[in-house]
């Protein structure tokens, strides 16, 4: 991973070389973001530059798909305004988007209960089939069986193995978020009021997105009351719902343990995950 080096200096100097038009108002750093590093640009802007070899070509995408999905789903998202152009202060392309308002929920969790058919509406509307020049990504979306997991708790293990005995998806691609995790979305009063970080967008399984009713819910499965779905893709959301559980815990112990990339936040949202699972 790449960790350049931005402050406020760059950002400006970006702004007065590509967009003079917004180069003067207010700029603050936002905590959190993985793949790139976030600015809240005035009131109503965001600025995101990467940080990571892979988030130029995913800001791209994002720049390309968004501004047609954005207007189809029920939920705030960013939208992309502007994509920069790299210079010798900075290396790789940049962009603007929409700021979207909220608190991420890693810091502040869904306690609301309604939130099950705001989530469910959301993937409802998002899930439609994509058209065949959008991206597919090798570690979302795909078979489970793509992976390997053992794990010593034998109950986690169930989980997996059920998931990986579900019948594959059999349907056509179709758009997905594919990062949802509580860093991926805001709330407001402990509901979930938008979607963020759409730089993973990608086709395939929805059982890929789906897995976010237990990274995020305090009750699962009330979202299928909101979202049809067969027995098969519920299954393999929860396989999916563990290893995004268990990649939480990894990074949030980093955080907890002060090492680079890590985000202590992220430890209790994978620790409630893994409780959701295992109580069934």
């Amino acid at each position: 991973m790449d960790d350049l080096t931005t402050d406020e200096a760059v950002v400006r100097s970006l702004l007065h070389d590509q967009r003079p038009d917004l180069a003067d108002l207010e700029l603050r750093l936002v905590d959190g973001g993985w793949g790139c590093r976030m600015w809240r640009l005035g009131p109503d802007l965001a600025l995101r530059l990467p940080r990571t070899e892979d988030a130029p070509l995913l800001i791209e995408r994002e720049h390309r798909w968004m501004p047609g999905l954005a207007p189809l789903l029920p939920l705030p998202v960013p939208v992309p305004e502007f994509l920069g152009a790299p210079t010798e202060a900075f290396p790789n392309n940049w962009i603007v988007t929409t700021w979207v308002d909220g608190t991420p929920a890693d810091f502040a969790p869904v306690t609301d209960a309604g939130s099950a058919a705001v989530l469910g509406a959301f993937l409802t509307a998002l899930h439609r089939p994509a058209p065949e020049e959008a991206a597919v990504d090798s570690d979302r979306g795909v078979p489970l069986k793509t992976f390997t997991m053992e794990l010593d708790d034998p109950a986690l293990q169930a989980i997996w193995d059920d998931a990986l005995a579900a019948p594959e998806w059999d349907g056509p691609p179709v758009w997905l978020h594919a990062d949802l995790h509580p860093a991926n979305v805001v709330t407001a009063d402990g509901a979930l009021s938008g979607v963020i970080d759409f730089g993973d967008l990608c086709t395939g399984d929805p059982a890929t997105d789906l897995c976010a009713a237990w990274l995020l819910l305090p009750d699962p499965l009330a979202m299928f009351d909101h979202y049809e779905a067969d027995e098969a893709t519920v299954r393999r959301s929860r396989g999916w719902a563990l290893r995004r559980a268990l990649g939480l815990q990894h990074i949030g112990r980093a955080g907890v343990e002060g090492r680079h990339w890590g985000k202590p936040t992220w430890l209790p949202a994978g620790d409630a995950a893994l409780e959701r699972l295992t109580a069934g």
